[in-house]
């Protein structure tokens, strides 16, 4: 049974636990600067690792305290829900591999806890629908961290489309190449290419799992539309590998638009060069993830024009574009402050939620369970298509 964790005070700031995260985790890291970006989210809990020794130390390194630092998820639930209400935490990160996502969400939302997950959600589609009626019944805040749609530019784009700027869409275009796994790195010792390229670690899907979901994503936020049908081609380039490392993908989206979507991780002499085009009947829009405080808006028969974050007339155009900027014009903002978007509009509706208030509507903008079961479904039908002689495989609603 869900236990009620939401009575009494509450602080503004709020206290977070993480599970994975430990010594040589990215991604941990990553979280851990953007959640305390904004300095009303402390981390006082965690279990960074399976090795119990491992996640000592790492909490050591954060400055926990040795009772805090624990040995096991499980161990953490059972502990912190012990605690004193004034004590224990209000939601858990999690940053681990797929593979573990959807048992500690689920044993961490039943004891009442608020969930940050990083993506893809589960290691497959059953999981994401248990994981879905899970946030149901608990009536948690579940956010995933699709953090590409925290950057104010994508926001501004997803506005720009909602509010016809664009006139009929007609045609998108999302490209998300990499260069890193060109060569066999998960047997050279590379904690981060092993996980990723294994398939009881990372689920069904390499490259399309880890990069594609982003992708299908960010086409999805800012179009508003679902991607309805695939036609795929997967590769795997480098010998030996157990997993995609490249993909190709037609794409149909509802109310007829069409699209191109790849990913690859073998593209050699890329960084993270993630790029999103999206075309209408009077203009186009495109977002490159690596210049990311620009917008390129290409109006039919006029000159380009670059819209600039931080600047009155995007907040005027939208306001989801300037929560999302912290720094005037002219400052960059970039990876960390996108994450910390999507976890400052999380906690803001979890502190909504913590005392009885309406949240800020622009608090709800952060992906949700439901994005992760879009994702998930997407990695399924890639699948399926890939391996069937039809053309088209249609990608389920739900």
């Amino acid at each position: 049974m869900t236990s009620d964790l939401t009575t009494g005070p509450v602080s503004r700031v709020l206290r977070m636990g993480m599970v994975g995260g430990g010594p040589g985790a990215f991604i941990g890291d990553v979280h851990r600067r953007a959640a305390c970006l904004d300095g009303d989210v402390q981390l006082v809990a965690g279990a960074f690792s399976t090795s119990p020794a491992r996640s000592r130390r790492k909490g050591s390194e954060l400055g926990l305290s040795r009772s805090r630092s624990y040995a096991s998820y499980r161990e953490m639930v059972e502990r912190e829900c012990a605690l004193p209400e004034c004590e224990r935490i209000h939601f858990v990160s999690i940053v681990t591999p797929n593979h573990v996502h959807f048992p500690v969400a689920t044993v961490f939302l039943e004891a009442g806890f608020h969930v940050v997950c990083d993506k893809p959600m589960t290691l497959t589609v059953a999981e994401a629908r248990l994981l879905k009626q899970a946030v149901r019944r608990t009536r948690r805040v579940f956010a995933l961290t699709y953090n590409y749609t925290g950057y104010p530019m994508v926001k501004l784009a997803r506005d720009m489309v909602d509010q016809g700027d664009l006139g009929k869409l007609r045609k998108i275009v999302v490209e998300y190449p990499q260069g890193w796994l060109a060569a066999r790195l998960e047997e050279a010792g590379m904690k981060q290419a092993a996980w990723r390229t294994d398939p009881a670690r990372s689920g069904g899907a390499g490259c399309m799992g880890d990069i594609g979901t982003h992708a299908e994503n960010l086409a999805e936020y800012v179009t508003g539309l679902r991607i309805v049908d695939v036609c795929a081609d997967l590769t795997t380039f480098v010998p030996g590998r157990r997993l995609d490392d490249d993909g190709n993908v037609l794409v149909r989206l509802q109310k007829g638009v069409r699209g191109v979507l790849h990913a690859s991780q073998v593209s050699v002499g890329e960084d993270n060069a993630l790029t999103l085009r999206v075309y209408g009947e009077r203009q186009g829009l495109e977002w490159h993830q690596e210049e990311p405080n620009v917008l390129r808006v290409k109006p039919s028969g006029a000159p380009v024009q670059l819209w600039s974050r931080g600047h009155d007339y995007v907040a005027a155009k939208s306001p989801a574009a300037a929560r999302a900027s912290r720094l005037p014009a002219g400052h960059p903002e970039a990876f960390h402050e996108a994450f910390a978007n999507v976890y400052r509009n999380a906690t803001d509706t979890m502190r909504a939620r913590l005392t009885h208030t309406r949240p800020d509507p622009l608090a709800l903008d952060y992906p949700t369970v439901d994005d992760g079961l879009r994702g998930m479904l997407f990695i399924e039908a890639l699948l399926k298509s890939a391996r069937s002689s039809r053309k088209w495989t249609r990608v389920p609603a739900r």
